[in-house]
C-alpha cells in the first residue's frame, strides 16, 4: 500500500505520516525499488498508535520519549512509561477543569445575560474600529 492509500485508511495525512517517519514515531517504512514508500499492517497500526498517542494530548516530545522506551523492549522501563501517560493524565485533566469552569462561567453568562451582562456592558467603554 502507498502513503495515499495509507493516509485515507488512517485518517492521517501523507505529510503527517512522513514527518512522524522523520522523527522517529514510526520505524522507517520500507521502500520500492524507486524508493516509494510500501506500508503493511504493522506499519498501519504504528501510525495509528502514534495518532492515538497524539490525540490524548501527548506531546511529540513525550511521545518520541515514550517510544524510545518501548523501544528498549525491556520491562523495566514500564514505570517511565507509565509516568508519562500519568503526566498527560494529570495535564489533560487539569486543562479539563479549567475548561469546565470557563464553560459554567460562559453559560452563567447567557442564563443572566440581563442581569449580569448588560450591567457589565454598560460600564465598558465603547470604541470605534475605524
Amino acid at each position: 500500500m502507498n502513503i495515499k492509500v495509507i493516509s485515507e485508511k488512517t485518517g492521517v495525512s501523507a505529510d503527517t505520516i512522513r514527518y512522524y517517519e522523520r522523527i522517529g514515531l514510526i520505524p522507517a517504512v520500507k521502500r520500492n525499488e524507486n524508493g516509494v514508500r510500501i506500508f503493511d499492517e504493522e506499519d498501519i497500526r504504528w501510525i495509528q498508535f502514534s495518532r492515538q498517542m497524539r490525540t490524548a494530548g501527548l506531546s511529540i516530545e513525550s511521545l518520541i520519549e515514550y517510544i524510545s522506551l518501548f523501544k528498549e523492549n525491556d520491562d523495566s522501563t514500564i514505570p517511565a512509561r507509565i509516568d508519562i501517560l500519568t503526566d498527560q493524565y494529570e495535564d489533560l485533566s487539569n486543562h479539563i477543569k479549567n475548561m469546565q469552569i470557563a464553560l459554567d462561567r460562559l453559560k452563567f453568562k447567557i442564563n443572566n445575560y440581563e442581569n449580569h451582562m448588560v450591567p457589565t456592558e454598560k460600564k465598558l467603554r465603547y470604541f470605534d474600529q475605524a
